[in-house]
């Protein structure tokens, strides 16, 4: 039997990592550790970049508002799945559902702009740090956010408009333990042709533009690395990349791997694991 989401649909179901009953409690104590080390990592970072006016500068800037991203990020996810698997409820009402998938939208896309962002802020300091007053300036550091917020804001909204057009069965199960916006539209009863050239048209425009910024961003400053005859300078400059870099190849490359295990092996359980690493390993 089918329903209208406004009037008919009051749950959707999510799944388990595991069935088994003694395994339960493991999960969710592991979950749960990596959650509070997660927040409470990122809150200190927060806490030290605002207090200490030492790192009043744009690359602490732009960290304090990563961090502050990937705790919403983070929680937008993690806290559903901690209380499903301590209750042993399976259920997600449409409301949540909903909300759920517009924060996760919103946060997964501002966690890109930020790191590239923070590409562009790199490159500006390597490559051209007599101008790097004058080009990061606050009010510029500023706009790069506000607009980041409102792309995503914007394209979050629209695919929850988009979404709410489409049908679905009673009952109706998504394979993963988050209402994941491709899952949701696979398992629809109704046709989602506009949702999925929309799914494409926004993640090959905000994929792949940021992530070709970042190269040109980190292969123009391996250029100028090459041209240093400092070991000093080079040590300096690696060391202000190396952790973006690392942060930038675990949310590009986890996102990846979810995209090829689920086009390739089909497997939800497979897809759910694989989604752990960017959902808490790398705001952790």
């Amino acid at each position: 039997m089918e329903a209208k989401n406004q009037t008919g649909i009051s749950q959707f179901l999510l799944m388990e990592f595991s069935s088994d009953p003694e395994l339960q409690p493991f999960l969710f104590w592991l979950f749960l550790s990596m959650y509070l080390v997660t927040v409470l990592g990122n809150l200190l970072i927060i806490v030290a970049t605002s207090m200490d006016s030492h790192l009043h500068m744009p690359m602490y800037f732009f960290l304090c508002n990563l961090s502050f991203v990937d705790i919403c990020f983070t929680s937008t996810t993690v806290l559903k799945m901690l209380v499903n698997t301590q209750t042993q409820d399976k259920g997600i009402s449409y409301i949540e559902c909903f909300t759920q998938m517009y924060f996760f939208i919103t946060f997964l896309g501002m966690d890109n702009f930020l790191l590239t962002v923070m590409a562009y802020e790199h490159f500006v300091a390597i490559c051209n740090p007599l101008n790097y007053q004058v080009v990061m300036n606050s009010w510029f550091c500023v706009f790069l956010v506000l607009i980041s917020w409102s792309i995503m804001c914007s394209v979050s909204i629209i695919h929850i408009l988009l979404m709410m057009l489409l049908t679905f069965s009673r009952g109706t199960e998504i394979p993963h333990f988050f209402c994941e916006i491709s899952l949701l539209i696979n398992v629809a009863s109704s046709h989602t042709l506009i949702n999925n050239n929309f799914v494409y048209l926004t993640t090959a425009l905000l994929g792949a533009i940021p992530a070709i910024g970042i190269l040109f961003s980190y292969s123009q400053i391996l250029y100028t690395l090459l041209r240093m005859s400092s070991l000093e300078s080079k040590y300096k400059a690696f060391s202000t990349c190396g952790t973006h870099l690392s942060v930038v190849s675990l949310f590009y490359g986890t996102g990846l791997g979810v995209y090829l295990s689920s086009a390739v092996a089909h497997s939800p359980k497979r897809s759910m694991i694989t989604s752990v690493m960017y959902t808490m390993l790398t705001p952790c």
